[in-house]
């Protein structure tokens, strides 16, 4: 099975096709494919715990929070939601190098 890496930067507050994003990273997910939905610029706001967002339903997908806008956004590691990841923006390049589909969304 294929290796996804897909990268979110909007929120679900300010964009509706965000909640299809999240729904693309569970489909393929539950294709059997590794799945990985990295958080950056305003896409972080949806990781915090006191969200409610569609991030709570995707058990089965790697998520991934950009340190650097975590930080600008004042979001405290304590504040993320079960199973967010605080990564940098070099888990991109990773992805890349490996080989994974990258899509940004």
């Amino acid at each position: 099975m294929a290796k996804y890496f897909l990268i979110e930067s909007r929120s679900q507050f300010d964009a509706t096709e965000v909640n299809n994003n999240y729904q693309l990273a569970l489909d393929l997910a539950q294709s059997g494919h590794e799945t990985t939905l990295f958080l950056v610029e305003n896409g972080v706001l949806g990781a915090r715990m006191s969200a409610s967002t569609g991030l709570a339903n995707l058990s089965s997908v790697k998520l991934l929070a950009d340190d650097f806008s975590l930080k600008e956004r004042g979001i405290l590691e304590s504040e993320l939601g079960y199973g967010v990841e605080i990564a940098s923006i070099g888990a991109v390049i990773d992805a890349m190098t490996e080989g994974q589909k990258t899509i940004w969304l």
